[in-house]
């Protein structure tokens, strides 16, 4: 039966190993846009168990190496890898660090909607103040991760949250439960800035929720705002969310900008085994079943 949680070949080689856990916005509204063009964003987030892995040890001269399913994606990219900006921009903040060998397992979709890159540097930064025993103030943390990315201050929490802002001001959803989830991506790109250009109303309605005693309901009055316009741009997102509904999804619903979509199943059970027929069906896309973090563990 398919491992619903992370995979396991990053291990005994490195002295810290750190797991970069794919985000998921159960809920995404757009509620307006800064002067610098940066849309305000009103988010329910929680994280997977599946997702990336990167190892960390000591070594005599900076090396970074890629392996996993997504490696070649990202083969062209190792100079201006995410990984990398955290791992200078964590040795500045720190006055200076010894070189350090990294290896990073792509297992997620690149720029799909969920995260991974983000996640990979959130990752990093958590590594390397293992690594270095590197004490440094939250806020200082806090101003790295933001400065790596928007989404990198989410990813460096790791647990069920609710953002807002341009997705820096972070509040826990200590309440919320885990899920059984199937990731389902048709591995086909979407332009995250194509996507905000064609989001017909940059002033929506607050991210509320209520009832929150019963979870599934209280996302099911949520939406994701970039959803239509990203089903304008990839007419797969629609297919492959109706695949997951046919599955026996309860909620199925796109993640940030896309292309990944995610189907909540009753049961661990009931993902896998979606994620098996759905994989049967479409062997060239990617489907994983995988579970979420309650808030509060």
């Amino acid at each position: 039966m398919p491992d619903m949680g992370m995979p396991l070949s990053v291990t005994g080689d490195f002295t810290v190993t750190e797991d970069a856990c794919a985000k998921i916005n159960l809920a995404l509204h757009v509620t307006g846009q800064r002067a610098d063009g940066y849309h305000l964003l009103e988010m329910l987030v929680t994280f997977t168990r599946y997702g990336d892995r990167l190892g960390f040890a000591p070594a005599a001269a900076d090396d970074f190496t890629i392996s996993g399913p997504f490696a070649d994606v990202l083969a062209g990219d190792a100079g201006t890898n995410l990984v990398l900006k955290a791992r200078d921009l964590l040795r500045e903040a720190a006055g200076g660090a010894p070189p350090v060998r990294i290896h990073l397992e792509k297992n997620l979709p690149v720029a799909s909607g969920i995260g991974g890159g983000s996640a990979d540097a959130a990752a990093t930064l958590r590594g390397l103040m293992r690594l270095w025993d590197v004490a440094l103030p939250a806020e200082t943390i806090a101003a790295l991760a933001l400065k790596l990315g928007a989404d990198v201050p989410m990813c460096l929490e790791s647990r069920p949250l609710i953002a807002r802002g341009i997705g820096e001001e972070i509040e826990a959803a200590s309440a919320l439960p885990s899920f059984a989830m199937v990731l389902a991506n048709p591995l086909k790109g979407v332009s995250t800035p194509e996507v905000f250009r064609r989001l017909a109303s940059k002033n929506n309605p607050p991210l509320v929720l209520t009832g929150t005693q019963h979870w599934m309901e209280a996302i099911r009055t949520t939406r994701n705002d970039l959803e239509p316009p990203a089903r304008e741009l990839v007419g797969e997102i629609a297919e492959i969310s109706d695949m997951l509904e046919a599955e026996g999804a309860l909620i199925t619903r796109m993640s940030g900008s896309g292309a990944t979509c995610f189907g909540i199943y009753e049961t661990p059970i009931a993902a896998i085994r979606a994620a098996e027929r759905l994989h049967a069906a479409r062997p060239d896309w990617y489907f994983q079943a995988t579970e979420t973090f309650a808030g509060g563990a």
